[in-house]
């Protein structure tokens, strides 16, 4: 994924790559469905989302299938720049616990984490 999209892999406490502009990038990634035929779902706290923001950050997506332990496949992915953080619960009602969810089947129709 960092080759394609041209940045490189750097752990830091707000991301995980870097452009080689400097602009930071976190990636999110998740299974296309969980064992129990649910759908996966990125998980994206406040106070990173925060950070990322006020660096002008990015996020990469990913959503793979997952072969066991021969590994994985990368089914989609989707850089984002500008994201609203909200936090719900299941029932659409706004909560204050974290992290924030997003099922990877709404992101691709909408720029706004869940």
């Amino acid at each position: 994924m960092a080759e394609k999209r041209r940045f490189d892999l750097e752990r830091a406490s707000r991301h995980d790559a870097r452009f080689r502009s400097g602009k930071p990038v976190e990636i999110k990634s998740t299974m296309h469905e969980h064992a129990d035929g649910q759908p996966g779902d990125w998980k994206v706290y406040r106070e990173y989302h925060e950070k990322l923001r006020r660096h002008n950050g990015w996020y990469c997506f990913v959503v793979y299938q997952s072969h066991g332990q021969s590994g994985c496949t990368v089914l989609k992915d989707k850089m984002v720049r500008q994201v609203t953080y909200r936090s719900f619960d299941g029932m659409g009602e706004e909560i204050t616990v974290e992290p924030s969810k997003q099922k990877y089947r709404s992101m691709w129709s909408s720029k706004t984490i869940v």
